[in-house]
């Protein structure tokens, strides 16, 4: 399949967005070490997973755009899925060290170079806002893309949480304030990684696809002139933004089957969004699956 001109706008995009990551994420790493800041540490473990988020993305819109083949009929688009659940765990064995330093410095107070990390933090701050502009364009029509803007996103009010750390400890030398800075990004980075994690799961056991009812579906369906019944309905995702069905459908067969066809998918399609359709006509019910 080949690649149009918004396709390679976007892709080089990505390239850009993922270099500034990488620029933030060594920028925060060795400046945590350096101003013994947990706050910017734990920001760069979420640049860190910014970076796996963007580094898929970017593949997964390269792989895309390779032709299925016998091997595999739907493409490489579970890679999408996978790198999802890898990134959830990861990012949970980070936040779990995190949390355990943090508790560790609460008991203990370690000084902290707070303006040195302030400066830091605010070129970090600067670098995800330029990240995040080069993908606002994109990121309402494609869920990829939303995703890694998303990222993006929760990374920059991380860094905004960085700051105010560092503000508060330069003007009031209140350095416990750089471990409760890192337990609210730990928590910010819980519950994101837990989403990802759970939806990925939830993909891979072809699980009905959020914001679609099946009963829904198949009451839509039975509503087509000339359809008696509807059994054998499966709703999955081949990977995120990307539904697809199979179904049994009740009709007789006459000159209008190919017309009753043809609304059915396109009913599917512009009311839920499903444009991948498997849908067998059957005169009587074929006894297999339940009937919806």
């Amino acid at each position: 399949m080949p690649m149009n001109h918004a396709d390679q706008t976007l892709q080089r995009r990505f390239a850009l967005s993922l270099g500034i990551s990488v620029f933030i994420f060594v920028a925060e790493l060795a400046g945590g070490f350096w101003t013994g800041s947990l706050a910017l540490l734990s920001d760069s473990a979420h640049v860190f997973l910014d970076i796996f988020a963007l580094a898929f993305s970017y593949i997964a819109l390269r792989v895309s755009t390779l032709p299925a083949d016998d091997r595999h009929t739907f493409g490489w688009h579970r890679l999408e899925v996978f790198a999802g659940l890898a990134n959830g765990i990861t990012l949970f064995a980070v936040t779990i060290t995190i949390f355990y330093e943090a508790w560790q410095r609460i008991k203990s107070p370690v000084v902290v170079h707070s303006a040195e990390m302030l400066v830091i933090a605010v070129i970090g701050l600067i670098a995800n806002l330029i990240t995040a502009q080069l993908l606002k364009e994109h990121h309402q029509h494609d869920l990829n893309v939303r995703s890694a803007f998303l990222h993006v996103v929760g990374d920059a009010l991380s860094s905004v949480g960085v700051i105010i750390g560092g503000i508060v400890m330069l003007f009031t030398g209140w350095i416990i304030i750089d471990p409760i800075i890192s337990v609210l990004i730990c928590i910010f980075l819980f519950f994101g990684s837990w989403r990802v994690v759970r939806s990925s799961v939830h993909i891979l056991f072809e699980g009905t696809p959020e914001g679609i009812s099946l009963s829904d579906v198949a009451r839509a369906i039975s509503e087509i002139d000339g359809v008696r019944e509807v059994h054998d309905l499966h709703i999955w995702s081949i990977c995120s933004g990307y539904p697809a069905l199979s179904v049994h459908v009740c009709a007789d067969f006459d000159r209008t089957t190919t017309e009753r066809l043809s609304a059915i998918k396109k009913m599917l399609q512009e009311r839920f969004g499903i444009e991948h359709t498997t849908i067998q006509i059957d005169s009587v019910n074929c006894g297999q699956g339940l009937s919806v």
